[in-house]
């Protein structure tokens, strides 16, 4: 029996998609059923509930071999670092009791990097309480997703820019939600690993936000230029589109410690996953450019 928390998400549906069609009982945790495909609901077993929740995570994971775990991003959370957690308590305490073989986590690249990290640093914190189950567990660790930039698909459409509160021309590791979604799939229906490890999940390029935006300027056929926005600016602004000033100011933070390099020593040692940027832009940022 495989789990799939977040089935509807970024990353759960494409990890969910590429599952479908084994052999292995599927088991899923969604607060909203109808979000899924008449198709998915044929195919697995629903647990209707959220996964902070002890009695969902208990009933979901009975039985479970593996538990693909992702916390949902909340901007609207208070505190980040208790949200991650208070997500997590009540998984680690169902892995117990219902004897889950294994367990993947979705964090990010870093965990070693030593300093505070914004939002990056809730996830390490996750990873460390799931590992004191001694599960045997696989935190799949990435860096600067490239879906970031579909939230930006208006902006450049009206402006020809993005923005972001990282500096223009530090180089960042990056990678796309699809090789994410392979690299778990594969660990879900492999039965024969053990032990606590990370897996690191990165794309072939590393690329500053300059170095993006005259890619996307190349793939789009129009100029697009990237700038940079003073953090005090940014995270007001961030503040009017309804974030907390908790999570804002963990955007802040996080862009901070990814221009002093939080991603390079464990990206510089990754093997590369396939999907570079100038193919993600053509098959993922221009159809939704277009659209």
């Amino acid at each position: 029996m495989i789990v799939v928390t977040t089935p509807t998400g970024q990353i759960g549906q494409l990890i969910l998609d590429n599952i479908f069609d084994s052999t292995e009982a599927i088991r899923v945790i969604v607060r909203d059923p109808s979000r899924l495909s008449p198709r998915v609901r044929e195919r697995v077993e629903v647990v209707q509930g959220s996964h902070d929740d002890i009695a969902v995570v208990t009933k979901a994971f009975e039985g479970a071999d593996c538990v693909l775990w992702l916390v949902p991003p909340n901007s609207r959370a208070e505190n980040p670092m208790s949200y991650y957690l208070n997500f997590t308590r009540p998984a680690c305490e169902a892995i117990k009791s219902q004897g889950v073989k294994r367990m993947i986590g979705i964090s990010s690249l870093g965990h070693d990097f030593g300093i505070p990290a914004g939002l990056l640093s809730p996830a390490f914190a996750m990873d460390d309480l799931i590992e004191t189950t001694r599960v045997n567990y696989r935190a799949l660790r990435m860096p600067f997703f490239m879906e970031n930039l579909l939230h930006q698909v208006n902006a450049i459409k009206n402006q020809g820019m993005f923005f972001m509160a990282n500096s223009g021309d530090h180089k960042l590791a990056t990678c796309a939600t699809r090789d994410i979604a392979d690299v778990a799939a594969k660990l879900l229906l492999d039965t024969s690993w053990t032990g606590q490890d990370s897996v690191s999940v990165v794309g072939p390029d590393d690329l500053s936000p300059n170095d993006m935006a005259r890619i996307i300027s190349q793939v789009l056929e129009l100029p697009v230029r990237y700038q940079q926005i003073p953090s005090a600016d940014y995270k007001a602004t961030m503040m009017q589109y309804g974030m907390t000033e908790a999570w804002a100011q963990g955007l802040i933070d996080m862009a901070a410690a990814q221009d002093q390099g939080i991603y390079n020593k464990e990206s510089r040692a990754a093997q590369r996953t396939p999907t570079s940027f100038i193919k993600w832009c053509e098959e993922v940022l221009k159809p939704a450019f277009l659209a």
